[in-house]
C-alpha cells in the first residue's frame, strides 16, 4: 500500500479529531496531550497533505515534543526530545472526516438540473404562446 494514501490521510485526521488536552505544566504552559497523533513520517507526510489541502492547520510551530516511557511515567533527565507543530482540524477537515461534503456536491447537483428545468419550462412556454 503505498505511503499516504486517502485512507492513512482519513485516519490520521480521525486520531487528530480524538485528542485533548490532559493537563498544562507548569512552567511554560506546556500542553500534555491524551491521545496525541504519533510523530513519524507516515503521519508527517499525511499532515502536511492534509494543510495542503485546507483540511487542518497548525495553531503554533516550534511546540516542545516528548513521549513518555512504555509504562506511562515521565523519562527522566530531559522531557522534550523535539520540537515541531500542533495541528487543528478546520471547517473543511470536519466536513471531511463526516462526509458532509458529499452532500453540498448532491445539493448543488439538485439545484442546477431544477434551474434547467425551469429555464426548459419558460422556454417552452414562451414558444407555444408565441409560434
Amino acid at each position: 500500500m503505498p505511503i499516504n494514501s486517502e485512507s492513512d490521510i482519513r485516519r490520521t485526521l480521525k486520531r487528530l479529531s480524538g485528542q485533548r488536552v490532559a493537563l498544562v505544566l507548569q512552567p511554560g504552559n506546556v500542553w500534555v496531550l491524551d491521545n496525541a497523533v504519533e510523530d513519524n513520517d507516515e503521519t508527517d507526510a499525511a499532515l502536511k497533505t492534509a494543510y495542503m489541502r485546507g483540511w487542518v492547520e497548525p495553531i503554533e510551530n516550534a511546540v516542545p515534543r516528548g513521549k513518555l516511557m512504555p509504562d506511562g511515567s515521565l523519562p527522566s533527565g530531559n522531557l522534550f526530545q523535539g520540537v515541531g507543530p500542533l495541528w487543528r482540524l478546520t471547517e473543511g477537515g470536519w466536513a471531511m472526516l463526516n462526509r458532509s461534503h458529499w452532500w453540498v456536491l448532491f445539493a448543488i447537483a439538485i439545484s442546477v438540473l431544477s434551474f434547467a428545468v425551469s429555464v426548459g419550462s419558460l422556454v417552452l412556454t414562451l414558444y407555444w404562446r408565441h409560434p
